[in-house]
């Protein structure tokens, strides 16, 4: 259920003059749970406080002790929702850990602090509605640095050369060898003048084995899941988001129900950047890998995994919360994304606790004149944890050759390169940086990417993430007039500061005051000097149907938008997607103003004037438009979605309103049945509903609407009305 206090959404909630006093109130939306749980505690001879093992899940804790009273309850914690952890917990009840308490404490001001003074700002400079964060603001200039560094990267072309050989004549002995030397000096070819040359003297050299390396390697498991690898390997793995990917581990942490077994936990608690794991796990893994596999599947000695830096060792890694409940058991009571999830993290929990794979290697060098060319091989001694996934296995391995052995030439491929920006970053490749730089916890990583992304600081394409031009602008300012707020490094010490307060050894008050005073001073110096930035426009090839004029690839509320560059005079506008390919079939409006940007337009026509439909968004959502608005107002709903019915007017009672004398109408609401005056709104008497019996529905009466007085003279009705009444 979440949290049930929290700083007020529209008052800055802290008062750094008061040793940064938070004032907290219940959350709206959460009054019926308050409730509830009131009740409970009432009838309860004894509470315990079991929210999640995390910082989160202790000022959840402490915020429902202060919230219901309760002087009495004890802490209880446990890392996976079985018989045996919930029992082992009730038998060792604690107090609530304030200095964890402190350090969430301690985040969520500082974030309040940031963005409630950060986000104004950024309406008077930039654009209203805009806001900014400690940690999402470092994220989005993440994005927008590797965009520079692409946008900066020059590419630079390279030749390859790789020889296709077959041993001593036999046709069963082929491989192939990639050229890497000239008189023992490492080779680049740099332009095909360069690589012809290397190809024709390789065309007429002889060929033969120079050395042959033959070892053994072995290759390591990886450890087990922490809440960022997971969220990585679902991406590469499936395209799950980091949103969803935390949904379904959720929902496999709380428990599905089962045929065999009823309602059970299947994995332990899954934010977590630990890889430590308890002592009878890995005792329940040992003893089914060697019933399975055999005893040589087992390592040698006790795998230790180097923990992240920062890491609560107090939690556990992502694991099965039983070894024994094979995926393919539960397959049947598991949803699709489920069941992929859970296999995902049974493999590589079992894979940490089995025995490394061991691999033949072999290198040969292959002498062709001046010229020096190597071959790679490997393959499968023991398959070790790879026995998991035998799919992996390499089947690539050198034929038999010894040095000496002439080789023959079958062929050779030349091939021009270039090198490559680096890459933009996908949710799992953003995740992993996050993590190197030492940003956010477990906790954060899926809200930060769900926050940069609602607020079209950045947006995904193809899986990878572009800056928005709205990113780089206000990731600019940032960095121009508040560099700390923004620097990875400076925000990865705050988090030690937190992790700091969390153990015991620092106070968080004192560490708010040595953020706070040099924060307080930047705004006051950007309040001043920041000038006003307009998003820039980004101009596109094509030219303007109605004007021909140059447009421009402009971002509104709802997103990106192809406009002309003559507006106003022109008002030309159209869809980034139809605009690019050709389609110049515009919407008549910016779609900042109310089309949906980048969506693909229905194939419909008004029924009044034969003008085309276009999509456009209220607060109620998408529906079809006339792309003639406002000169045509003709709406429709979305294509498959049937039209709202008109809600019927509520019936009136025989009951007369005790201030008006009008007949009072039966309303509804959350809580239930209520009477409200028929004269609404100029009446807004309420009653209670009287029991069943004491009161009848009647017909409505429909009474002509009043005139309403005319305006006299230079004056409108309202002044009329206002003069009358004085």
């Amino acid at each position: 259920m979440g949290h049930v206090r929290d700083l007020p959404e529209h008052d800055l909630g802290v008062d750094p003059k008061q040793h940064f006093a938070p004032k907290y109130v219940n959350i709206k939306n959460k009054a019926e749970t308050i409730g509830k749980l009131r009740k409970a505690v009432e009838r309860a001879e004894r509470v315990y406080l079991a929210t999640d093992p995390d910082r989160e899940g202790e000022a959840i804790a402490w915020h429902l002790h202060e919230v219901l009273g309760l002087d009495g309850a004890e802490r209880i914690e446990f890392n996976e929702i079985t018989q045996s952890a919930i029992t082992n917990a009730l038998r060792h009840p604690r107090g609530i850990d304030m200095p964890r308490v402190d350090a969430q404490q301690a985040r969520r001001v500082l974030d309040r602090l940031v963005g409630y003074q950060l986000s104004p700002l950024l309406w008077r400079k930039v654009r209203s509605g805009l806001s900014a964060g400690r940690v999402q603001s470092v994220a989005v200039k993440i994005i927008c640095d590797r965009e520079k560094e692409i946008q900066a990267f020059t590419a630079e072309e390279y030749w390859t050369i790789v020889a296709d050989l077959l041993v001593a004549g036999d046709e069963e002995r082929k491989f192939s060898a990639k050229l890497i030397e000239r008189h023992g000096k490492k080779l680049k070819l740099s332009n095909e003048e360069q690589a012809r040359a290397a190809e024709r003297e390789l065309q007429s050299a002889a060929y033969r084995v120079a050395g042959v390396k033959r070892s053994q390697q072995q290759r390591s498991p990886q450890p087990p899941f922490i809440t960022s690898t997971l969220q990585q390997e679902a991406n590469r793995s499936f395209g799950f988001g980091a949103k969803r990917t935390m949904a379904i581990a959720q929902q496999l942490y709380e428990g599905v129900e089962t045929k065999a077994e009823g309602h059970v936990g299947l994995i332990t608690y899954m934010r977590t950047d630990s890889t430590r794991v308890s002592n009878d796990a890995q005792a329940q893994a040992a003893e089914f890998i060697e019933q399975r596999y055999g005893k040589e599947y087992l390592p040698e000695k006790e795998r230790k995994t180097k923990a992240v830096k920062g890491a609560q060792e107090a939690h556990e890694a992502i694991r099965p919360t039983d070894v024994t409940r094979l995926p393919e058991q539960v397959a049947g009571d598991l949803t699709p994304d489920q069941l992929k999830l859970y296999r995902l993290i049974w493999k590589r929990f079992m894979a940490s606790q089995m025995a490394n794979a061991v691999l033949d290697v072999v290198v040969a060098d292959v002498a062709a004149g001046d010229y020096l060319l190597r071959a790679n091989g490997q393959r499968v001694k023991f398959p070790g944890f790879r026995v998991l996934s035998p799919e992996s296995e390499e089947a690539e391995f050198l034929p038999a050759m010894n040095e000496g052995d002439p080789l023959a030439l079958l062929q050779l491929n030349t091939a021009q390169n270039f090198t490559q920006p680096p890459a933009r970053y996908t949710e799992a490749t953003l995740v992993k940086a996050l993590e190197a730089h030492g940003i956010g916890r477990p906790s954060t990583y899926a809200p930060i990417i769900t926050t940069i992304v609602d607020r079209r600081y950045v947006f995904l394409e193809s899986k990878k993430f572009h800056p928005t031009g709205l990113g780089m602008v206000v990731t600019e300012q940032l960095e121009k007039h508040f560099p700390n707020i923004i620097d990875p490094d400076f925000t990865a010490h705050v988090e030690g500061e937190l992790d700091a307060i969390e153990s015991g050894s620092e106070n968080w008050v004192r560490v708010l005051e040595k953020f706070y005073g040099p924060f307080e001073q930047a705004l006051e110096e950007a309040v001043e000097k920041m000038e006003r930035i307009k998003v820039p426009d980004v101009p596109l090839e094509q030219v303007c149907p109605e004007c021909g004029k140059g447009l421009v690839l402009r971002e509104g509320r709802y997103g990106r938008f192809v406009a002309c560059s003559g507006f106003p005079e022109c008002k030309f506008t159209g869809q980034e997607e139809q605009v690019l390919k050709g389609e110049n079939g515009g919407t008549g409006e910016a779609a900042g103003e109310g089309a949906v940007a980048g969506e693909e337009q229905p194939q419909e026509v008004c029924e009044q004037c034969g003008a085309p439909m276009v999509v456009r968004r209220s607060r109620r959502g998408p529906f079809l438009g006339c792309s003639r608005y406002p000169e045509c107002k003709t709406i429709k709903p979305m294509p498959g979605e049937e039209p709202q019915p008109k809600k019927e007017p509520a019936p009136w009672t025989n009951i007369k309103c005790e201030k008006c004398g009008r007949p009072m109408a039966l309303r509804s609401s959350k809580r239930g049945q209520f009477l409200g005056c028929s004269g609404f709104p100029r009446c807004r008497s309420l009653q209670k509903l009287p029991p069943e019996g004491e009161y009848q529905i009647v017909p409505r009466e429909e009474k002509p609407r009043e005139e309403k007085p005319k305006a006299s003279g230079n004056g409108n009705a309202r002044t009329t009305r206002a003069k009358t009444k004085k």
